[in-house]
């Protein structure tokens, strides 16, 4: 016990699957129940250049190299040596050369492992020589070679040859819920040696020692269509070993687990945080470690757990069992939630306390407490307690408490409490359990709150252009000879036509004074009369020209008439009105038509029809300060009169949309250009070129009409509403 507070003391920042194997052998979880048949005598470390070697002294010669792996964050190296106790007497070696800082010795039942803390990754390589286990690790970061304990390079390493082989199983791939891809190894026994290891960016490699590849399972996966990070799984044989390539794509991260005689490598996309400097970190915080155990107990492994994470992990006497676990480079969290769900366990977590027990007996144990609980409510005195309520209506509070009667099944109160309301004083008395009463005040803390304002300014602006143009013209010829004759037989000699005389040039080109050409214009016969039309009120401008002859009793009459008119006009409408969040306001401004209609009895009545300009919304304020309008805009306005009333021209507009505080946006408008061109001509003569235009009327009307609304919505300080 000294020795595990020691260490904690000084390498308080070390994996907790170090201080686990330490706490399993002070646990007594070593050798009284598993008789170890070697054991490590000695250990000690040189350096030779950029090489550093570590020599293992064993109580007997080994029969082959001790499997190991290696991880990258915390940069480790991990050798484990099965039936193997620690006699050194020690459980840490400083080395503290180059990148090599020191070296742990743990043991747990009949298991000991080597791990070696380094400041980077480096790679390593072994030899044996009798009894000796030379380690080379290369310092620099480079490929290591193997040396001799003397410094001299090495073929290879002579391990012992096992010819047994053991043939893989099944290999299967599976997508996982949240995108990431799983690969299935269903392993022929849980003693296969497997090294998992990432190599670069875009591969992980598998290595089974020591078996064989079922024709089967040799092939080429393409997985592409999971849409995973992994695009191909290629398993080979290479020697004694099966060889697995994994080629994932874009950013992902990895982990592997064995439960019993499954492996799992799980490869995870990465969700790029533009926030942060490292992507990476898929929910599980915890620190990172590596477990490799074959037939632990359950138990032993929640106190490596309790050890890497600092919380208290209590066991219920109900987890039992044991398993096999081989975890790579994960955080401890991820690794608990792995063994939990192997077995069929649950947790609780309180404060710094989490229980682990069966799924079962938790809820079962959960059950009674509330149950409990439930007849503690029966019996526990009420007490009264007086909400004054300063923003709301007491009255919204009578769903809550069960009151209006709509929802009886839901209200705050328990079965025993009850609530009396004072719409007078806007007070409500409130007689319950004490855990009631608290929960009451938190809702009148939430929700008895001032109200935000918002201000909210529409405009509508109906913007017309029109153009207009009129050309037309009046063809007559009148013979007044007989009239003429007439009037100088009846009337006096010293008495003239009455009418006005204007000189006039004739077919001859001389001008003639003093001739009644009036009498032309109201007798005349007219050949066609298509005069420019008036428009908006004005009427055409007119130009005439008479021709007659020297006796002034023919006469030929020619009328051009022709309009333009061109106007431009823009109305705006501004409503606005002032509102709380979520409470719907109205305002409007018009004029109300009155429109008969028979009753049922047979009589007439008066009914009115609105013909106004009107605004409805309802206002909210998001958390981040924007403001969700429901708006509904009529504009309407009296139209033409009918024989049943007044006909009413509609402009509506009814949408929801989000604008930023202060922002004005254009929620909608209408658009309408009208052409008309019209033509009014004598036949034939109206076609004849430039002459015809004397025996046509031409209008053209060009009409333009365009509504914009816009809306501004405002939040007014508190200090302002104040």
């Amino acid at each position: 016990m000294r020795m595990r507070t020691k260490m904690r003391a000084k390498y308080s920042g070390w994996f907790s699957m170090f201080r686990l194997f330490l706490l399993m052998c002070v646990l007594g979880l070593s050798s009284q129940a598993h008789a170890q048949a070697n054991a490590i005598e000695q250990v000690a470390a040189t350096q030779q250049g950029s090489n550093i070697i570590v020599k293992v002294t064993m109580k007997t010669p080994l029969d082959k190299i001790p499997l190991g792996f290696s991880t990258s964050t915390p940069p480790r190296i991990a050798l484990d040596f099965p039936g193997t106790g620690n006699d050194t007497g020690k459980s840490v070696v400083d080395i503290n050369m180059s990148n090599v800082r020191s070296l742990n010795i743990v043991q747990a039942g009949d298991r000991s492992r080597l791990v070696f803390n380094l400041n980077k990754a480096l790679s390593y390589a072994m030899t044996l020589e009798g009894n000796l286990l030379v380690i080379t690790i290369d310092a620099s970061g480079d490929l290591a070679t193997a040396l001799t304990s003397k410094g001299a390079v090495v073929a290879a390493a002579p391990a012992a040859v096992d010819n047994s082989k053991q043939m893989l199983r099944d290999i299967d791939f599976r997508k996982g819920v949240n995108g990431e891809g799983r690969i299935v190894i269903d392993l022929p026994s849980k003693q296969v040696g497997v090294d998992v290891r990432q190599q670069g960016n875009n591969m992980i490699i598998a290595d089974f020692s020591k078996t064989e590849l079922p024709e089967v399972v040799r092939r080429s996966l393409d997985v592409t269509d999971f849409v995973s990070p992994v695009q191909t799984i290629t398993t080979t044989t290479q020697g004694d070993n099966v060889h697995m390539v994994i080629e994932p794509k874009g950013l992902w991260e990895h982990s592997v687990y064995q439960s019993d005689t499954q492996l799992v490598i799980e490869v995870k996309p990465i969700k790029v945080d533009p926030t942060k400097l490292v992507q990476g970190s898929q929910g599980y915080r915890g620190e990172k470690l590596s477990l490799n155990f074959q037939d632990v107990e359950v138990r032993a492994l929640l106190q490596v757990i309790a050890e890497v994470s600092g919380f208290s992990v209590i066991a219920s006497d109900s987890v039992t069992g044991r398993t096999t676990l081989r975890l790579k480079d994960i955080p401890w969290d991820q690794a608990l939630e792995i063994i939990m769900q192997s077995k069929g366990l649950d947790m609780r977590k309180n404060g710094t306390v989490i229980w682990v027990a069966p799924k079962e007996e938790l809820l079962t144990k959960e059950k009674l407490e509330l149950e409990q609980r439930a007849q503690i409510g029966d019996l526990e005195q009420l007490r009264t307690e007086t909400f004054q309520l300063n923003y709301q209506k007491v009255t919204t509070f009578k769903g809550a408490f069960g009151l209006d009667g709509t929802n009886p099944g839901v209200r705050i109160l328990s079965k025993r409490g009850s609530a009396v309301i004072d719409a007078r004083t806007n007070q409500m008395f409130v007689t319950d359990v004490a855990s009631r009463l608290d929960a009451v005040r938190q809702l009148v803390l939430k929700t008895d709150v001032p109200s935000r304002q918002v201000l909210i300014e529409a405009r509508l602006v109906i913007a017309t252009d029109d153009f207009s143009k009129n050309l037309g013209s009046t063809l007559g010829f009148t013979d007044t000879r007989g009239q003429l004759k007439g009037l100088a037989t009846t009337t006096p000699a010293n008495q003239s036509l009455t009418g006005t005389y204007q000189g006039v040039s004739d077919q001859t080109g001389q001008t003639s004074v003093n001739k009644p050409t009036d009498i032309a214009y109201t007798n005349a016969g007219q050949f066609f009369s298509l005069p420019a039309s008036g428009i908006g009120g004005a009427n055409p401008a007119s130009f005439a020209v008479s021709l007659f002859s020297s006796a002034a009793d023919r006469f030929l009459n020619l009328e051009i008439s022709a309009l333009e008119a061109d106007g431009k006009g823009k109305v705006i409408s501004s409503p606005r009105v002032v509102t709380a969040d979520q409470v719907p306001a109205v305002v409007e401004q018009g004029t109300e038509l009155p429109y008969q209609q028979a009753t049922s009895s047979g009589a007439t009545s008066v009914t009115f029809q609105k013909a106004n300009l009107r605004l409805e919304v309802t206002p909210q304020i998001t958390p981040d300060g924007n403001i969700i309008l429901d708006v509904d805009i009529n504009n309407d306005t009296p139209g033409i009169l009918t024989t049943a009333g007044y006909a009413i021209n509609t402009q509506h507009l009814k949408t929801i949309v989000m604008v930023d505080n202060g922002g004005t946006v254009l929620l909608g408008g209408i658009f309408q250009e009208t052409e008309q061109d019209t033509t009014t001509k004598v036949p034939l003569l109206g076609d004849i070129p430039f002459v015809g235009y004397l025996f046509k009327k031409i209008g053209k009307t060009r009409n333009k009409t365009e509504l914009l609304i816009f809306i501004t919505p405002k939040i007014i300080a508190d200090h302002m509403a104040k």
